[in-house]
């Protein structure tokens, strides 16, 4: 009838998956997703794959592992050694499998020894490794002084003005320092920083020689670091520990004391590792 007025019920919302939902899990899958992570599952098993290889495991064609692989390599998730052509995961896998870093052997092996680090010099003690130009912080202990060093997890810095980076370039393939020498200029960062090769090469020496590193405010101002390479069960320098802060506590007298301190820390981890420092 003419003016008359309804009201409509509410309608009722339904919730969770709709009535018939059942697909199959295998069925809901996408399946080129699927196929890349079964790459990356099969790269993170070796110690370096050649592309035959990867796509025999994978049992996929060559091309559509090299092209799973160009995109993995593109955000950091893979990485291929230019002399061997091998590929291998890469540090940015880090970041996605951080809640899992507990897992990780050197983390889990190196967190304990962090602890100590820090408790024997008050001082802010890192973890880290190289990748490229740089290197990735894997885990820190920090002081509770009231200024002190401070890395953010998954931080990168530049290898050449890093404590760790150094140590590693010291005690690293010669291939790793003529790469980044002739990848071009060094950057600068303060007055102190080692751009100059010929620097750079003098200071790599005497690390080598005394068995640690220093980055004396190479990154930043006011700020010095103390490191020392981890080896692994091939003698190969794979990761770093420092300690870092202020100048004013991290001194040039204290450099040395430090500089014991943390090898003896990074030569535990090393051997907790099953690892070997090379002799000599």
């Amino acid at each position: 009838m003419k003016g008359e007025s309804r009201t409509e019920a509410p309608v009722k919302r339904a919730r969770g998956r709709p009535r018939g939902f059942n697909v199959d899990p295998e069925a809901g899958t996408v399946q080129s997703l699927d196929r890349a992570l079964a790459i990356l599952k099969v790269l993170a098993s070796g110690e370096g794959m050649s592309l035959t290889e990867l796509a025999a495991a994978a049992g996929q064609a060559p091309a559509t592992v090299y092209r799973a692989l160009q995109t993995f390599a593109s955000h950091g998730m893979a990485t291929q050694e230019p002399e061997s052509q091998l590929w291998a995961v890469g540090p940015e896998a880090f970041r996605i499998g951080a809640a899992f870093l507990t897992r990780t052997s050197l983390v889990e092996m190196a967190r304990p020894e962090l602890r100590a680090l820090m408790a024997e010099t008050d001082e802010t003690a890192n973890l880290a490794i190289a990748d490229g130009a740089e290197v990735v912080f894997l885990s820190q202990v920090e002081t509770q002084q009231p200024i002190r060093a401070f890395f953010r997890l998954g931080a990168r810095g530049p290898i050449h003005a890093s404590g760790i980076g150094k140590a590693l370039l010291a005690f690293g393939p010669e291939a790793r320092l003529e790469r980044l020498l002739r990848s071009g200029p060094l950057a600068t960062y303060t007055a102190r920083t080692l751009a100059d090769p010929p620097a750079l090469r003098a200071d790599l020496a005497l690390t080598r020689a005394r068995g640690w590193a220093i980055d004396d405010e190479e990154r930043t101002e006011g700020m010095r670091c103390i490191a020392a390479p981890i080896f692994n069960e091939h003698r190969e320098a794979v990761a770093g520990v420092s300690v870092s802060g202020p100048t004013l506590r991290v001194s040039s007298d204290r450099a040395e004391a430090l500089g014991a301190v943390v090898r003896a820390a990074a030569d535990r981890i090393t051997a907790a590792m099953g690892g070997d420092a090379p002799r000599g």
